[in-house]
């Protein structure tokens, strides 16, 4: 387990994102997992920028981009945690256009969404081609799960007390919403699919990187897998 500053740790990231690299023959397609509210997406932007300053070609997407329409996510109820699990993702556009095309077996022909969320309406964006060493850094909830779990090259779990969440909820949607809205929201829908996605697909059994965020600046990581390059690379200077 290693103890550092913001930059060290995306800089330690761009190394294992570098010698997952090496090892594949198509894009590199990272996952950036984690409880809402975790800090996944500021750490997905965080780590695009890092890899374009090195050159490289990055392909930056979400879970939120493939979502189902709002009423078959919400058909059990706005504060279900099932509907929040079994409902809310389209597991099976996501690999059709682009875990598929960007793994080994595919032709780099991508569709980086498939749902805009302001108008709840499905799109067929145009069709993307991708160099043979992009990166697709993705980030997004249930992405270990076994629908998706080995689709990713490299598998970040961004973990952090899922009462912290609640509080960063509150601060992040306070223009939008009510904090008794939101924290019920967290209470009742999205903290219990997260323990019911902790019970049914123990993501962090997968991860290749656990990220400890409950200080941003100054995180904690570890290489989760044993046995495979990472360790090497995440845990020198320990």
């Amino acid at each position: 387990m290693f103890r550092g500053t913001r930059a060290e740790l995306l800089g330690r990231l761009a190394e294992a994102v570098d010698s997952v690299t090496v090892t594949v023959t198509h894009p590199t397609r990272v996952a950036v997992d984690g409880p809402p509210a975790a800090g996944k997406t500021t750490l997905a932007d965080e780590l695009a920028a890092v890899l374009r300053d090195q050159g490289r070609h990055v392909i930056r997407a979400t879970i939120d981009d493939f979502l189902f329409p709002r009423a078959q996510r919400y058909q059990r109820g706005e504060y279900s945690a099932e509907g929040c699990y079994y409902d809310t993702h389209d597991y099976d556009a996501l690999n059709r256009v682009l875990l598929g095309p960007l793994g080994p077996d595919g032709d780099r022909r991508f569709q980086p969404t498939v749902y805009d969320r302001t108008t709840d309406a499905v799109l067929s964006p145009p069709v993307a081609a991708a160099p043979t060493d992009a990166v697709l850094v993705f980030d997004g909830v249930f992405l270990l799960r076994p629908e998706l779990v080995d689709r990713w090259d490299l598998r970040i779990f961004v973990s952090t007390a899922l009462e912290k969440t609640v509080d960063r909820a509150v601060i992040r949607e306070g223009r939008v919403s009510t904090r008794a809205h939101i924290e019920r929201r967290w209470r009742e829908r999205y903290i219990p699919s997260q323990q019911l996605y902790f019970a049914t697909a123990r993501p962090t059994r997968h991860a290749d990187v656990v990220v400890h965020n409950d200080e941003p600046q100054r995180p904690v990581w570890e290489a989760a897998r044993r046995g495979g390059p990472l360790p090497d690379v995440l845990t020198a200077g320990e």
